[in-house]
């Protein structure tokens, strides 16, 4: 397991703390403007800021690449004293190629000793030779967009009807729809300990969502908490399909290795595009009553939170979790989500006084079981790949 691996997983964790941080605020965001197509929209657009960002980083990085280049062509005066090479000849490659045919060089070769490259350099090599190119980044963002944009929807109309718990315990089920898109692109192996992982955490969010859950906070009466329980539950299960179908999709785009696409840029496009394609949609779900009538918050001091709670609870969050994708696998980023739920369960009792059910805390531990099957499942078939080459 190299480091990638391990700092992928660690990037999980982050991702589980902040994101239920930002669900419980979220929920509280909803009891003074429930607006969760605003919301999704004002927090995805948010993410246009990491554009910036890397152009900066472009541009250090460029700069640092010059002063390398100066250090290293002010040394080829050396280089031709030593190999006898004519000064008049200041190209770089005309250097090269008289140091690879100096006695030297033919001699290490004659020697069998090859030239090789180092392991890094040949993995950034690679790197550098499949990386794609700013078209590419953005044509890759182009069909991301919308369906990072219901993704987060979705997540977010869920916690409006219901609770953080069975929204992350519904948004687990993402995994079963990552194994079998995954399948069918090409992107995931299916193998036993995959499918047992999914199957059990199939289970335990069924068991989930017959298990009761009460708090003592409810303002709802048993039929307003059963409408709204359902309503949530439809958000959270369209939440999980979108959620499956991108992380695949977003790891093909960045490769294996995760170098293929610059994650920075492709969030930037996709803040970029909702920006710019999706406010209207604001108007149609007003109109078929899926959306209460727009109107701006109340006070400023709301719009700061909003603000502040889509800078961490979106733009954060949502680059760990992608890093996390793009260094672990689909499977495991998505089963990873399931951490959640221990968390938003722990979290709804402190804060809420919510009660679980007997039968919603063991398909809560069967969800974090299957999390666990998934990860060892891929470890293994990582190392099997690794002895076959």
């Amino acid at each position: 397991m190299g480091w990638r691996y391990k700092a992928g997983l660690g990037m999980i964790g982050s991702f589980v703390l902040v994101w239920v941080a930002a669900a419980e605020v979220t929920q509280k965001i909803f009891v003074e403007y429930r607006q969760p197509f605003v919301l999704t929209y004002i927090w995805i657009s948010l993410m246009v800021v990491y554009l910036p960002i890397a152009l900066c980083r472009d541009y250090v990085h460029s700069l640092l690449e010059k002063s390398c280049a100066r250090r290293f062509f002010s040394g080829t005066r050396w280089l031709n004293y030593y190999f006898g090479v004519d000064e008049s000849q200041n190209d770089s490659e005309a250097v090269f190629k008289d140091y690879l045919m100096s006695d030297v060089a033919l001699h290490e070769m004659e020697s069998g000793q090859t030239l090789l490259l180092k392991e890094e350099d040949e993995f950034a090599f690679e790197v550098r030779k499949h990386e794609l190119g700013w078209t590419e980044v953005v044509k890759s963002s182009l069909y991301l967009a919308p369906l990072w944009f219901a993704t987060e929807y979705f997540s977010n109309s869920a916690l409006a009807y219901t609770s953080v718990a069975s929204t992350t315990v519904l948004t687990s089920t993402s995994g079963l729809f990552t194994l079998l898109i995954g399948a069918i692109i090409g992107q995931e192996r299916i193998n036993i300990g995959k499918v047992s992982s999914v199957i059990i955490t199939v289970v335990g969010v069924a068991m989930t969502t017959v298990g009761n859950t009460w708090a003592s906070d409810e303002t709802y009466h048993a039929d307003e908490i059963s409408k709204h329980s359902i309503t949530g539950d439809i958000f959270g299960l369209l939440s999980a399909v979108c959620y499956g179908t991108f992380t695949v999709l977003l790891k093909r785009s960045a490769g294996s290795e995760g170098g293929h696409n610059d994650i920075q840029k492709c969030f930037g496009y996709i803040g970029l595009f909702t920006l710019v394609g999706f406010w209207w949609l604001a108007w149609p779900l007003s109109s078929l009553g899926i959306e209460p009538e727009f109107k701006l918050p109340s006070s400023a001091s709301i719009f700061e939170v909003i603000m502040g709670n889509g800078l961490v609870g979106s733009v954060l969050s949502d680059y760990l979790w992608a890093l996390a994708v793009i260094w672990t696998t689909p499977l495991v980023a998505t089963l990873g989500m399931s951490l959640t739920i221990p968390v938003a369960m722990v979290t709804d009792m402190l804060v809420h006084g919510r009660t679980y059910s007997a039968i919603y805390i063991t398909g809560c531990i069967e969800v974090f079981i299957g999390f666990v099957i998934a990860n060892v499942s891929d470890r293994i078939s990582c190392k099997r790949r690794t002895i076959l080459t």
